[in-house]
């Protein structure tokens, strides 16, 4: 809260100020241009690629479970108990599959994702500092940051082409 009365005291500030009227401002957003670029959406072809086949097994491990848990609770009481017990077993073993596998490719898609950002955000940073200069912006506000804005002063657009062109 204190943060957002320090932003609206410095926007008072600037707006009152004869300078400010000068001022060349616009928004980014950071995320989206990060997310919008072509490299960023071939990244995220390729990791369907690569997770698709791990993703499927866990589907697969998920439904075979959830076919033995409905199975346990719609004919449970009629079973013999060797029968029950022995699809709590399978069940119990497909949960602690589905959750080791679920954790191993949730982390080798953290790795990956790291290290697409780690490649992506230099060109991104690039493209940003050359369409400020190009613009001569005086201010550039995180999108995140601003309640609302016309089109004409987000510059996400112009960082994803600019982007999109450095390869």
């Amino acid at each position: 809260m204190r943060k957002l009365t320090q932003l609206v005291l410095l926007s008072a500030a600037l707006l009152a100020t004869p300078a400010f009227a000068e001022m060349k401002v616009a928004v980014l957003n950071y995320q989206m241009a990060l997310l919008e670029s072509d490299a960023a959406k071939r990244y995220a072809v390729d990791a369907e690629k690569k997770f698709g086949p791990q993703l499927n097994k866990l589907k697969t491990l998920e439904g075979d479970a959830k076919r033995i848990q409905d199975r346990l609770v719609k004919d449970g009481e009629k079973m013999q108990t060797a029968e029950r017990e022995r699809l709590e077993l399978e069940f119990k073993q497909k949960a602690r599959d589905f959750q080791f596998q679920s954790k191993e490719l949730n982390e080798a898609k953290a790795v990956a994702d790291r290290d697409m950002l780690k490649k992506l955000k230099p060109n991104l940073d690039k493209a940003v500092e050359e369409v400020i200069k190009k613009g001569n912006y005086d201010l550039v506000l995180e999108r995140g940051a601003v309640i609302d804005v016309k089109p004409q002063f987000d510059i996400t657009l112009q960082v994803i082409e600019r982007m999109n062109q450095l390869r």
